[in-house]
């Protein structure tokens, strides 16, 4: 019986410690971590909705590259896909042009060691963010970077949802196929996300790097007015509550994790009160334990208001997007869920550009159209294992 009594003890001191752990890590990072703000900026917007059409353009750009190539993932998987993008890196490598490549520590950590050494090797840099940090490692280890931004010689952007490896260009029998929102964009907003990559790449180093003229030219004005918004768990929760409500007639989201915070949650109530349409996007299966459960209590909130619930059925559904009464559209890196909202390093796309928003709606109106609406009387009658999931899935849902 003591040692029922002396485990019960240390769960409960491990559990204690991880708490204060996480809240002291979590003001510790903020205090020390000045928010960013970009002014809308006139450029030229592309989406891209398939992975092999994104690669395609991306590995082009790449191999094209006269000066630096700076690119940043959350994850750089381990198959033979990611290996054909490290072998391209270490060929430009070797022709001299700049290399960084910026890894999560803890989203990449499969990536190939052996091809990782031969970029160095080749004369190219590679930098993991957000290792496992003292004095506060439960936080470190929480905190992710989950942004994805690739520079091509200071002229070309790139920015949204998509990672690096094979089930993202439709070779994973099991999610295929993938369905995310990725953005290329050309014009002077590219010096923004040159800047956030220059701010997570000297975090990351013990090496860090000037911001040199080289990597901002001149860059002409384009057409679409947008801005980017980088997040740190602080100006997320903000910045949709504030979309939210300044929503007169629709919100279409799309996320594939619909776990918000209670003010968020709350301001969807009030707009859902005040007649404002709101639909929301899911994928019908999950790519990860209890996600898809942790999002249920939330839905039924909505649904009983009138929301509409769609599940896509045709893949995999990874996008993030947000689109208030066709005017503004957010697109990016952060998921609806609280580890975006409270965790992550993230950057969004404010776009302002009505004839592109109009061009993305086609395409959410298309991904409705390979989804089913979700009843109430599902969400009522879910089996008894799911129930339990649910339970579960509570406890834990800052962390999913």
């Amino acid at each position: 019986m003591i040692w029922v009594s002396i485990l019960i003890l240390f769960i409960i001191l491990i559990v204690a410690y991880c708490i204060l752990d996480y809240k002291m890590g979590r003001r510790n990072f903020h205090q020390n971590s000045p928010s960013r703000d970009y002014s809308k900026r006139k450029g030229d917007i592309h989406l891209i909705t398939h992975g092999k059409d994104l690669f395609s353009l991306l590995f082009a750009d790449i191999n094209d590259a006269q000066s630096s190539i700076h690119i940043l993932f959350y994850i750089v998987k381990d198959d033979q896909f990611s290996k054909n993008f490290l072998q391209l890196l270490i060929q430009k490598a070797k022709q001299g042009v700049e290399v960084r490549l910026l890894i999560d520590w803890l989203g990449s950590h499969n990536t190939p060691k052996s091809l990782i050494k031969e970029i160095r090797n080749a004369g190219g840099h590679v930098a993991y963010s957000n290792r496992l940090k003292f004095p506060y490692p439960f936080f470190s280890l929480q905190q992710r970077n989950h942004r994805k931004i690739s520079v091509i010689d200071g002229k070309i952007g790139y920015v949204g949802g998509y990672n690096v490896g094979k089930e993202y260009t439709d070779e994973d029998p099991v999610l295929s196929p993938w369905r995310d929102y990725h953005l290329r964009i050309f014009g002077e907003s590219v010096h923004d996300l040159q800047n956030e990559f220059l701010i997570d790449w000297n975090r990351s180093t013990k090496n860090p790097i000037e911001k040199d003229d080289k990597y901002f030219s001149a860059l002409p004005t384009g057409e679409m007015q947008h801005q980017f918004l980088p997040t740190e768990g602080l100006r997320l929760e903000h910045t949709v509550c504030e979309l939210i409500e300044a929503a007169k007639e629709s919100i279409c989201i799309g996320t594939p994790y619909f776990i918000p915070s209670k003010t968020i949650l709350g301001k969807l109530m009030d707009a859902l009160k005040r007649g404002v349409k709101v639909r929301i996007i899911v994928p019908k299966k999950a790519d990860h334990f209890l996600v898809k459960e942790a999002s249920f209590f939330y839905l039924r909130a909505l649904i009983g208001l009138g929301a509409e619930v769609y599940q896509y059925l045709n893949g995999f559904y990874h996008a993030k997007i947000i689109i208030v009464d066709e005017e503004i559209c957010q697109i990016g890196t952060a998921n609806f869920d609280r580890r975006s909202i409270y965790l992550n390093l993230e950057i969004n796309c404010y776009i302002y550009d009505q004839d592109f928003i109009q061009k993305i709606l086609t395409v959410v109106e298309k991904d409705i159209c390979d989804s089913h609406r979700l009843s109430m009387e599902e969400l009522k009658n879910t089996t008894f294992a799911t129930k339990l999931k649910e339970v579960g899935a509570k406890a834990v849902e800052d962390f999913l």
